[in-house]
């Protein structure tokens, strides 16, 4: 919205609206200021209504040494908040184009599947919420429209038919658009989930989430200006500069929220804010070509996942071959191992941190090692 008073007023001051990093920053000033802003009024308006966790969630059913985590209370849906702020500053400060169109779609739709599966939660006052099979069903469903649109259009055509990996300069596979729509479904409808999975103590999630979106408004930067994504050997894509106002406002809203979920906290995001986060992050992932920098960078969220699916996978298989379901963690997703394990959940989230700051220099440093 912005955007268009340079154009109006060319040879005056409004000028500075033309340029991405300049709306990019003021994005993220404006979630940040918005989050701030509203979010003691969201916190207890979700008090009022008694949107908050009164019941035990997953792991606190299943721990052995934390049976009382102290939680029980804290209001719900949060994700509100990130997604307003995000909406609001993107609204007034990005050039609205295809791809900022896609991204915000996914967060918006993501959020409301995550805002009806909190809904059922607080309601029935249990930790069952929507079946995972029409979550991944509506996730999928998305996936596939984001796919094909970006498919139909000859001029993004490549992002899904041509597979780029990190650390080198050209495509290693070109051509191949049902492998590439498969990657790009896989890499969507899982960082949604991830992200939900990382979704497990205070401030865990929203602060590797600032972390990705710092790496990503790099990424979306270089890949939108045509000198650098040159110099870099990075695919130039000339939508994707719009997704860096986008990244300034997810910024901006992390930090505000974190503000409010930093231990102990007073407001959770819940599914409303992690399913629509890692869907909106796994959407720009495939819009800049580059989806396997986000597995890279969001090194905690596939670890997180990961955790998950082998604590699964092996209880299984150790259940038909031994007679009994066997682990490899303590509990699962990860940070609750380590809180089985003693840790203190400031130490734990810390420490995640430590290692979400560090999957994030190795990812950057791809643009520079091709």
């Amino acid at each position: 919205m912005l955007y268009h008073l340079s154009e109006l007023f060319p040879q005056s001051p409004l000028n500075v609206f033309r340029y991405v990093t300049f709306r990019s920053a003021g994005a993220a000033f404006t979630a940040l200021f918005l989050s701030l802003w509203l979010g003691p009024h969201i916190i207890d308006w979700l008090q009022r209504l008694k949107l908050r966790q009164d019941y035990s969630d997953k792991a606190e059913d299943s721990s052995i040494t934390h049976k009382n985590t102290g939680k029980r209370g804290t209001p719900t849906m949060g994700g509100l908040l990130i997604v307003l702020a995000v909406d609001i500053s993107v609204l007034l400060w990005a050039r609205w184009n295809p791809f900022v169109l896609l991204t915000i779609l996914t967060l918006v739709v993501f959020a409301a599947l995550g805002f009806y599966d909190d809904w059922l939660k607080v309601t029935q006052q249990n930790n069952r919420g929507t079946h995972g099979r029409y979550k991944i069903f509506i996730q999928l469903a998305l996936s596939i429209v984001i796919c094909g649109y970006v498919w139909y259009r000859p001029e993004t055509r490549n992002i899904i038919s041509d597979i780029q990996i990190p650390f080198l300069k050209n495509a290693v596979l070109t051509g191949v658009p049902l492998l590439g729509s498969l990657l790009a479904v896989l890499v969507i409808v899982g960082s949604s989930n991830a992200v939900n999975l990382t979704d497990g103590m205070d401030g865990l999630a929203i602060g590797c989430t600032l972390i990705v979106g710092v790496v990503f408004a790099v990424l979306t930067y270089v890949a939108g200006h045509k000198i650098f994504a040159s110099y870099l050997l990075v695919p130039f894509v000339s939508e994707a500069a719009e997704l860096t106002v986008v990244c300034g406002g997810l910024i901006g809203a992390s930090l505000g929220f974190l503000w409010f979920n930093c231990h102990p906290a007073q407001v959770f995001m819940g599914d409303t804010g992690s399913l629509a986060i890692g869907g909106m992050l796994g959407t720009m992932s495939i819009l800049v070509h580059q989806p396997f920098i986000l597995l890279i960078a969001g090194g905690v969220f596939v670890a997180e996942a990961l955790s998950v699916i082998l604590q699964v996978g092996y209880f299984k298989y150790s259940r038909r071959r031994f007679g009994t379901g066997r682990r490899i963690f303590k509990m699962s997703p990860l940070h609750h191992h380590y809180r089985e394990l003693g840790w203190a959940e400031s130490k734990i989230v810390t420490r995640f941190y430590i290692i979400s700051i560090l999957c994030a220099v190795a990812a950057l440093s791809t643009l520079k090692l091709r």
